[in-house]
């Protein structure tokens, strides 16, 4: 079993490949080798069986297929910690949930603040609501075992939840039309997942088959395919027939692919993602670039943060343990990393290439400079080295922030789900 000092470093090693798979995008897509980059890009893949076929250019294959083993883990990781871990309460749940809703509000109001309601510019609003889960969370893994490991959730969760709004964004804004057959398909296989749950079925199979049910019919649906990962986790047992934890399909699922995807999907995930040609075309559309870069940059940090505070103060939630105020605001710079569901997004919001361009321009920009403002502010705030929070400094920090008087709604770590 993987102690969490090795966790620690993997997540540190794996954060610097990440890193390094995006600059050698960048290089290959502003030299010469642009075209070999490009050519990897578009290069069809096609998978036909009997009357069903998929044909697809290699990279929407990794966004939309890849990805969802990605969120798979990601959903895995919540499932866990709301089940008895350090989101295993409402009040732990409450506080991402808020500050997600935080970053999606500020963002979008910053950015039509700058652009108007009206126009082609006006089209974008969403492109500065979403943050990059991968990209931030490689970010804060760079710091390794000095994280405490409730910021670490506290993030992954922000992202999944902002994430997950994103997907109802472009359902709701971004679709032109929902095929209603395909949703159908969807809710079947659902249905089916849930089942699978309830009788307690142990074997990998049925989850396996029905999820790839799940993920081609969302894919055909027109909504983004990655949430099918999520909902999978969601059905796979938390515990085994005797009602043990240790040994069941989650856990074991959740050791099987860290790995994996760590690795290899998130790397190649960012190779294929971060290739922006640098300084090329936006021309007439300055306010588009300045509107996603100040949302991203400002939008992101002030809504994600503020939210936060406001949760906490007004007892709605309450700070992680061992977290600080100031790693908070590092983590809700990170945020400011939209990149790719940002650059998705901008893909449905524009058809003139002014626009796009400038638009992902401005997602470039701002994911950058939140990368590394946020990463410093981390590098300057966490401790040297995180040490387990005493039973003194725990009292202390629990007369600084007291319980609301109703007594704290515990999510039964119980439920067999």
């Amino acid at each position: 079993m993987t102690t969490a000092a090795q966790q620690g470093s993997e997540e540190r090693a794996a954060g610097l490949v990440t890193v390094g798979a995006m600059l050698l995008a960048l290089v290959l897509a502003n030299t010469p080798l642009r075209e070999f980059y490009q050519f990897l890009h578009h290069t069809p893949v096609s998978v036909q069986v009997g009357a069903l076929g998929i044909d697809k250019p290699l990279i929407l294959w990794i966004n939309d297929g890849l990805m969802v083993f990605f969120f798979l883990l990601m959903g895995v990781e919540l499932k866990r910690e709301m089940l008895g871990g350090l989101l295993g309460s409402i009040q732990q749940v409450a506080l991402p949930g808020i500050a997600a809703i935080g970053g999606m509000l500020l963002p979008a109001l910053i950015y039509l603040l700058v652009n108007g309601t009206e126009g082609i510019a006006a089209h974008g609003w969403a492109v500065p609501t979403a943050t990059d889960i991968v990209l931030a969370l490689a970010v804060l893994s760079l710091f390794g075992k000095r994280v405490p490991p409730a910021l670490r959730v506290f993030l992954m969760a922000l992202a999944v939840f902002d994430d997950l709004g994103a997907i109802v964004i472009i359902a709701l804004f971004y679709t032109e039309r929902l095929a209603g057959e395909a949703l159908l398909v969807a809710g079947i296989a659902v249905a089916g997942l849930m089942v699978l749950n309830r009788l307690r079925v142990m074997r990998a199979l049925p989850y396996v088959l029905l999820g790839l049910v799940l993920w081609f019919a969302v894919l055909k649906s027109g909504v983004h395919a990655t949430l099918a990962g999520v909902v999978i986790a969601l059905a796979i047992p938390a515990k085994t027939r005797d009602g043990h934890r240790e040994g069941s399909p989650l856990n074991r699922t959740y050791h099987d692919l860290r790995r994996w995807v760590t690795f290899g999907i998130v790397p190649v995930f960012a190779f294929f993602n971060a290739g922006i040609v640098v300084g090329a075309g936006g021309e007439g559309f300055g306010n588009v670039f300045l509107g996603v870069a100040l949302g991203l940059l400002l939008g992101k940090q002030l809504g994600v943060f503020t939210f936060a505070w406001l949760a906490i103060r007004l007892r709605l939630a309450r700070m992680p343990a061992g977290v600080r105020w100031w790693h908070l605001y590092g983590v809700a710079v990170l945020a400011g990393i939209g990149f790719t569901m940002s650059l998705f997004i901008a893909g449905l919001a524009f058809d003139d290439p002014g626009a796009l361009t400038a638009a992902r321009q401005g997602v470039l920009l701002a994911s950058a400079i939140a990368a590394l403002l946020g990463g410093a502010l981390l590098a300057a705030t966490l401790p040297r080295r995180h040490r387990v929070e005493t039973t003194t400094e725990r009292s202390l920090r629990s007369v600084a922030s007291p319980k609301p008087p109703t007594e704290d709604k515990t999510i039964d770590s119980r439920r067999q789900s």
